[in-house]
């Protein structure tokens, strides 16, 4: 049997050599022309032969094609390159979840998807399994941690499926040093050195994930030029052995799912298996009482109880976050000491979401290259009663698949009563939509200066990679 592994933009050339390293027979289709020099000699090295799709003509047989889930063609067009042949077709997920066979049975593993809140789960997350040295693919890096002491294996990685196999591979390097090894300085084949895995995913999960977390489908936006959407993308999360899932995006998009293990989480719909009995929220620490039921296990417990705990959440949006990183830690029989500390130990993300001083001003910055209508809403919610504060809006294009509707957030704007601040390019276009008058800052370092010079609290809300401004 052939493989095709089409978009090598997108991880496709390290699942064309893991195939390959596999002895398999790989193709490759360079989709959007963007395969570099050291990449091209990879698959060189490995016989991974490069075709056009209509070189398919020239092929008889099986052809298993591998693809990604935002793929811009049908399946129906790449089999009418050659209709004799006997198609499969696989995701990129799908076939990261077969190279990975057999991979990590004897550690807890944890995928999480979503729309919003995938990074500030895994960190939760990480807090908890802290003991556990956990491996983490995250939009912030592939990181390895030991003994409490933070490693970065690779600082600029996506979260595509592909990159679980590389985060794996680059761990591995690390406990395997070949030169240490022929030094007889460590065991050869010492393989890892973490007990715990959190993989962070964009649309979907590849079914590794002992516990698949959803985090919500906060907005349905299109894929594959408008001939999917997010929420058909995340459905892969139900590939995962127990599935901890927003109850709200399991009702609305779900229903029709057979799965034996999914676990429900919601701040007020108490039909769900955790949901919040009592909130104090505070910029601080947040105080959360969980009632859950009901809830199905990895060791195949079906469990019920309480749980109270404090953390950084000041808005809803971090409330219900928690719920789902409760949810799945309680999924895999971790005992409640231990994710009430974790979650005790959670300030937030420097890059995503947290609270500091300033001289006399507090700062929140929601960093996040999917910042849309529904964060913007939401993180606003955190200061209504909170004294006064600028709210500083902007951001840049390109950073991810959506871009923000910026006719639905001038809207919204419009109808905010504290003064608002537009910043960078996205902030530009905003501010030239809106009807009620909003200063316009074209560098966003300047907005800070403004709101520390008028002693002012300020809530920075930015769409951005944040490595873009780690500078500031």
């Amino acid at each position: 049997m052939n493989r095709l592994v089409i978009d090598l933009t997108h991880g496709g050339v390290k699942i064309a050599v893991s195939l390959a390293k596999k002895g398999k027979s790989v193709l490759a289709y360079d989709i959007y022309n963007t395969l570099g020099d050291i990449d091209r000699q990879m698959l060189e090295v490995y016989d991974v032969e490069l075709i056009e799709l209509e070189d398919l003509k020239d092929f008889r047989g099986d052809m298993e094609v591998i693809y990604p889930i935002h793929l811009p063609l049908t399946l129906d067009e790449i089999a009418a390159h050659n209709p004799d042949l006997n198609y499969t077709f696989k995701t990129h997920h799908e076939a990261v979840f077969d190279i990975l066979d057999g991979w990590g049975d004897d550690i807890d593993k944890i995928e999480i998807t979503g729309v919003k809140g995938k990074t500030s789960c895994a960190f939760m997350l990480k807090e908890i399994l802290i003991d556990d040295d956990p491996l983490i693919l995250s939009s912030l890096g592939a990181i390895l941690y030991e003994n409490g002491r933070e490693m970065i294996l690779k600082k600029d990685i996506s979260i595509t499926p592909a990159n679980i196999k590389e985060t794996i591979d680059l761990a591995y390097k690390v406990a395997n040093p070949i030169c240490m090894i022929a030094e007889g300085k460590v065991k050869s084949e010492n393989l890892k050195k973490y007990s715990s895995a959190i993989f962070e995913s964009s649309l979907g999960t590849s079914g590794i994930g002992d516990v698949g977390l959803l985090t919500n489908i906060a907005e349905n936006y299109p894929i594959a030029r408008n001939r999917s959407t997010a929420a058909e993308a995340k459905r892969q999360v139900f590939r995962c052995g127990i599935v901890v899932c927003n109850r709200k995006s399991l009702d609305e998009y779900y229903l029709d799912v057979e799965h034996p293990k999914i676990n429900s989480f919601s701040i007020d719909d108490k039909s769900s298996n955790l949901y919040v009995k009592n909130v104090k929220y505070s910029l601080d620490l947040t105080e959360i009482e969980m009632e859950y039921r009901d809830v199905s296990t990895k060791s195949g417990e079906i469990i019920s109880g309480e749980i109270s705990l404090k953390t950084f959440a000041p808005g809803h949006h971090h409330v219900s976050n928690v719920l789902g990183v409760v949810l799945t830690a309680l999924s895999l029989n971790i005992p409640h000491e231990k994710i009430i500390n974790g979650l005790a130990n959670f300030k937030g993300i420097t890059g995503r979401t947290n609270k500091r001083s300033k001289g006399n001003s507090t700062i929140i910055e929601e960093i996040n290259p999917g910042i849309n209508t529904e964060a913007i809403r939401q993180s606003i919610a955190m200061i209504e009663n909170t004294g006064d504060y600028y709210i500083a809006v902007g951001g840049d294009y390109g950073i991810t698949c959506e871009e923000i509707d910026e006719d639905k957030v001038s809207k919204y704007l419009d109808t905010i009563n504290s003064q608002i601040i537009l910043t960078g390019d996205v902030g530009l276009s905003i501010a030239e939509k809106m009807t009620k008058n909003a200063e316009y800052i074209k560098d966003y370092n300047d907005v800070y200066d403004k709101a520390i010079k008028d002693g002012k609290n300020l809530l920075f809300i930015y769409r951005s990679d944040y490595s873009k401004l780690s500078q500031r």
